[in-house]
């Protein structure tokens, strides 16, 4: 998620006692991207099950549309990094996201009256999730983009899923990996292997930028599972949490980005556009109507979103950057894209069979 993420999206990060759920990229998010830390309850789910809690609203037509909204929004999110980066240094591109992204969030979070949180514990934990969520793979898929197309940028980013299963099974005791999960992980990294090419010995593939956005894909993952294991059940609305993981996240590009980047000799208009629209709607405005889609519809179906994000960066990518494609590049993301969705799938509920007349129980 990138971009989703994203998704990573950040994203929004709901936990359940089976498996972690992830509304991004996500991530990215960046899908993105983008993930936040939030609650099984405050997502709208059942705070002992996992179940997704019946949902009353008023805006249940709307929801459709801001689905798409926010599909195309991460979808677009690695365009706008590619251009970014052709008038900035890549950490310069993500600062200025993470910054615009914590500037429009905090003036909803004062419209709405709102407070940060004020444990010293959550903002410690919320600084380590800020780095894996936010600041570490925004900036690899800025590097990645320096040497490889946006179009690859966003398949690499749709493996989240795919590492957030195989580290689940390390980190979480209780993920136990079904022989659907099992095999989706498998499928998931033969797409990877397709798209990159393999048979060809990965000929026209840059392998350090693919690197790079396969390594932002895995830092969501890892994000994901830190969150689950540290922030499950604190006391605060989405708009705070993700308020409060971007401005750590911020601070640390902040001081990161002058020690290995030179200042910008002048401000091009395009990348400057990209950069703000990057952070301002592909990241600020993308979180708001991510949380209000958990809120209403539940994780399991706003996490959905996922799976839009690589069809739409890879149309975005060859339309409008002239990015070429071959025929392993769709076929592989397909795949993987199959791989992710069986990676979250959860077997049918064994209905028992009723006991034949005459027969006895117990």
């Amino acid at each position: 998620m990138s971009t989703a993420t994203g998704a990573a999206t950040a994203s929004s990060t709901t936990t359940t006692n089976s498996s972690t759920t992830a509304t991004t990229t996500s991530p990215a998010a960046d899908a993105h991207a983008t993930a936040t830390a939030t609650t099984s309850a405050r997502a709208g789910a059942s705070p002992r099950t996992g179940a997704e809690a019946p949902k009353s609203t008023g805006r249940t037509l709307g929801w459709p549309l801001r689905f798409a909204a926010l599909s195309l929004v991460w979808g677009f999110n690695f365009l706008f990094i590619k251009v970014g980066t052709q008038g900035f240094a890549p950490l310069q591109v993500t600062l200025g996201r993470m910054a615009f992204g914590a500037l429009v969030l905090l003036i909803v979070l004062v419209l709405k009256r709102e407070r940060l949180p004020r444990s010293p514990r959550v903002w410690a934990h919320l600084t380590v999730a800020a780095f894996f969520l936010n600041a570490l793979p925004f900036s690899l898929f800025a590097y990645s983009e320096l040497t490889i197309p946006s179009t690859l940028a966003g398949i690499c980013n749709a493996t989240s899923p795919l590492w957030g299963m195989a580290l689940s099974v390390i980190a979480l005791a209780e993920d136990r990996p079904s022989r659907r999960r099992v095999a989706g992980l498998g499928l998931g990294f033969l797409g990877v292997l397709t798209v990159l090419g393999a048979w060809q010995g990965f000929a026209g593939t840059d392998l350090t930028g693919t690197a790079m956005a396969l390594g932002g894909s895995l830092s969501y993952a890892i994000g994901w599972i830190y969150v689950r294991r540290t922030l499950a059940g604190v006391p605060h609305s989405h708009l705070s949490m993700v308020s409060a993981q971007l401005l750590p996240a911020t601070v640390q590009l902040a001081v990161v980005t002058p020690l290995f980047t030179t200042a910008p000799a002048g401000y091009p208009v395009i990348p400057l556009l990209a950069v703000i629209t990057l952070g301002a709607l592909g990241t600020g405005l993308a979180f708001l109507i991510q949380y209000g889609l958990v809120a209403e519809i539940g994780p399991t179906t706003a996490q959905m979103v996922t799976y839009f994000i690589p069809v739409i960066a890879t149309a975005a990518g060859v339309a409008l950057l002239h990015e070429q494609l071959s025929w392993n590049t769709p076929v592989g993301a397909l795949v993987v894209l199959a791989g992710a969705a069986l990676t979250q799938s959860k077997p049918r509920p064994s209905t028992p069979s009723l006991p034949r007349p005459g027969s006895t129980t117990g």
